[in-house]
C-alpha cells in the first residue's frame, strides 16, 4: 500500500479524491518560535515597531495565510475554513505562537495551521528585523489533530 497519498501507483503527483470521504469536525493546532535579543522582544510585545503593532499584523497574516493555503502548497484542497486563531505566548528571548484550524469538512486543516503559524512567524520577523536581524524562526510543527478516519492525534513531548 501506497502511504504517499499524493502520489500514484506510478508516482505522478496527484491530488487526493476526497469524493467518497463523509464530513467530520476537523481540528489541528501548529506551534512555531522565533527568538530574538530583547530590545526586540521588548518593542514587539508593546507594539512598539517601527512599522508599527507587530502581533495585530502578525495574527491578521496567520489568519490570511491559512486561508491561501490551497492556493500556497500545490495539491492541497481549498478548504472554507469556519475558524482560525493565531497567539502569541512570551517566553524567554523569544514568542511562541500557537494556531489553529477547524471547519467541518472532509479533508484535514494541519497545512492551514501549520501555514498561519509559519506565517505568523515570518511577518514578525520582517516587523522587528530593523532592531534584530539575527531573530532564528524554528520548530513549526503540529500539536494535534481531530477529526476524520484517523481520529485523534497529539505530538509527543
Amino acid at each position: 500500500m501506497n502511504r504517499l497519498t499524493h502520489l500514484d501507483d506510478k508516482g505522478a503527483a496527484h491530488m487526493v479524491d476526497v469524493g467518497g470521504k463523509r464530513e467530520t469536525a476537523r481540528r489541528a493546532v501548529a506551534e512555531g518560535r522565533i527568538r530574538m535579543n530583547g530590545e526586540a522582544l521588548d518593542a514587539i510585545m508593546a507594539g512598539a515597531t517601527a512599522k508599527g503593532d507587530a502581533l495585530a499584523t502578525a495574527r491578521i497574516a496567520g489568519i490570511m495565510a491559512a486561508k491561501k493555503t490551497g492556493d500556497l502548497i500545490p495539491l492541497c484542497h481549498p478548504l472554507g475554513l469556519e475558524s482560525v486563531t493565531v497567539e502569541f505566548e512570551r517566553e524567554d528571548n523569544a514568542i511562541r505562537v500557537v494556531a489553529s484550524a477547524s471547519l467541518t469538512g472532509k479533508t484535514g486543516v494541519e497545512m492551514e495551521a501549520m501555514a498561519a503559524a509559519g506565517i505568523a512567524l515570518l511577518t514578525l520577523y520582517d516587523m522587528g528585523k530593523a532592531i534584530d536581524r539575527a531573530m532564528v524562526i524554528s520548530g513549526v510543527r503540529l500539536l494535534s489533530k481531530t477529526g476524520g478516519k484517523s481520529g485523534e492525534w497529539n505530538a509527543e513531548d
